[in-house]
């Protein structure tokens, strides 16, 4: 009853009436093969950005669809299961829960399911790094460092490496010696590869009104390498963790609406050029649409959980058996430690189901439900965020697919703002590494939804794919490249347009 319950709300959402259709506009539903022809021109109707900004939009609280969770503002409100999920796919969400939380052991342990961690690592544990499934943090001093790390990569060095890259067999060339990210943890007997090390400088942005906003420069470098120097053409690129709401109900958009909203040319003039990331699905070996990772490396939330398993806690999994993790030929110790491989469970550390389940627990998380969608002031920003071209790459809305895997997600309304497109965010976010089809300047628009709750549930206001920014107001004037002219806009408001703008993005 709860699923076909949460199916018509579902459907109630896009059945409206009274709906005038405007021409079709680049970006929507026209091309989709999921939808009868009566259906698109709804989805064209209820996904256009709106014009009228003197009320909430129909459904704009509920942002994650049917599966929009009802609970209040909590620490805990990026842990809720999917509303729409039936009684017995609780239970898989719960068991999913239970191994994203477990702290993995070395090898050999007396807890055999349980051991294979490394032997080198950045962290024990999924919600390790996703503490409440929320967003990472920059260490802070001497502070925790397992939320973030430093990626690694490398030019090609031969036409067969290079390839390799344009195949997409690769998404990026690792360091020889150190691997595709740097692992400052391992196991007894091993020693850790090194530290990152941050220093910042600040800068002065004046805005209109005479506000000055003092902007963090950081510069990255490494210590304590333990393995010998880095190649001198690897290049460091911070990474936080993002956070896991949603992560469903982006998978079931259809890749059609993505797509359409490219414009790798930028042929209508707008100064905006999205690019569509590729990305080959492990399991198959098929070329999908890259939407997960702050360079949309990878193409599914399966994609996503198999490659962090490896990368970050040295576990393998049947999508990505690396037994020893990102542990390079030259590092020779790690291939000589035990492995967690136990011929009864499987021929993996984490055999199935334990990929499926934590697959299910990431993909049904659901997304808080707006608040305060009716206030002026917040109405104001949501204004000033639309003239200002915010939109251009930070798509309000869509709707899922109707042949989605999981009901719960099929058919939805939902408002990640985000086009998930590469975009070229100027010189000043440039991490200068190439990963699958982004360069050094491109980053995957990230979705906005839940951004407001970052202190509540993470703790931190911390932004940007390596936490510089302190605040939202910060990140926003990090932006540039295609969203300089929208950066320069938020400067240029008034301080009381800009604060509007900033109440509307704490709304989300």
């Amino acid at each position: 009853m709860r699923t076909r319950k949460a199916t018509l709300a579902g459907l109630g959402m896009l059945l409206t009436t009274g709906l005038t259709i405007s021409p079709v506009a680049a970006g929507e539903a026209v091309g989709r093969t999921d939808l009868k022809p009566k259906d698109i021109s709804r989805v064209i109707a209820v996904t256009r950005p709106t014009e009228d900004f003197s009320k909430a939009e129909n459904f704009e609280l509920m942002q994650g669809g049917a599966g929009t969770s009802p609970r209040g503002v909590s620490a805990d409100s990026f842990s809720d299961f999917s509303a729409n999920i039936t009684f017995a796919e609780e239970e898989e969400f719960k068991l999913g829960n239970a191994l994203f939380r477990k702290l993995w052991v070395s090898s050999p342990s007396s807890t055999q399911a349980s051991d294979g961690l490394g032997p080198l690592f950045n962290a024990r544990a999924c919600q390790s790094c996703h503490l409440k499934d929320g967003r990472g943090h920059p260490p802070e001093g001497d502070r925790d460092h397992t939320s973030m790390f430093f990626r690694l990569a490398r030019a090609a060095a031969t036409a067969e490496e290079q390839a390799k890259l344009d195949r997409l067999d690769i998404t990026s060339l690792p360091d020889p010696v150190y691997g595709g990210q740097l692992q400052d943890q391992a196991v007894p007997g091993i020693s850790a590869e090194g530290r990152m090390v941050i220093t910042y400088t600040e800068e002065p942005v004046t805005l209109s009104g005479g506000e000055t906003v003092m902007l963090r420069l950081p510069s990255y470098s490494v210590r304590d390498l333990n393995y010998g120097p880095l190649d001198p053409t690897t290049t460091l690129s911070p990474r936080i963790a993002n956070p896991m709401i949603g992560l469903g109900l982006i998978e079931a958009i259809p890749e059609e609406d993505i797509r359409a909203l490219a414009d790798p040319d930028d042929l209508d003039g707008d100064g905006i050029s999205g690019r569509a990331a590729r990305a080959r699905d492990h399991r198959t070996g098929e070329i999908k649409l890259g939407r997960f990772g702050w360079k949309a490396q990878n193409a599914s939330v399966r994609d996503q959980s198999a490659s962090a398993f490896a990368g970050d806690i040295g576990i393998s999994t049947p999508d990505d058996p690396r037994h020893f993790g990102d542990c390079t030929e030259k590092q020779t110790a790690c291939f000589e430690a035990a492995t967690g491989v136990q011929p009864r469970l499987g021929d993996t550390e984490a055999p199935d189901p334990v990929l499926d389940l934590v697959t299910f627990y990431a993909k049904n998380l659901a997304l808080p439900k707006r608040r305060d969608v009716a206030d002026a002031q917040v109405l104001r920003g949501k204004e000033v965020f639309y003239a200002s071209g915010c939109i251009a790459c930070h798509r309000p809305k869509f709707v899922t697919s109707r042949k989605a895997e999981n009901k719960a997600q099929a058919f939805q309304l939902i408002w990640p703002y985000s086009d998930f497109l590469l975009h070229d965010m100027g010189e000043g976010l440039a991490d200068g590494q190439a990963v699958g089809d982004a360069t050094g300047r491109e980053w995957r628009t990230p979705p906005l939804w839940g951004i407001g709750l970052a202190q509540v549930v993470s703790g931190h206001t911390f932004f940007l794919h390596d936490g510089r920014a302190r605040n939202l107001t910060e990140a926003i004037l990090w932006h540039g490249g295609e969203a300089e002219a929208a950066r320069n806009a938020f400067a240029a408001a008034t301080p009381k347009d800009r604060k509007a703008l900033i109440s509307f993005l704490e709304s989300l």
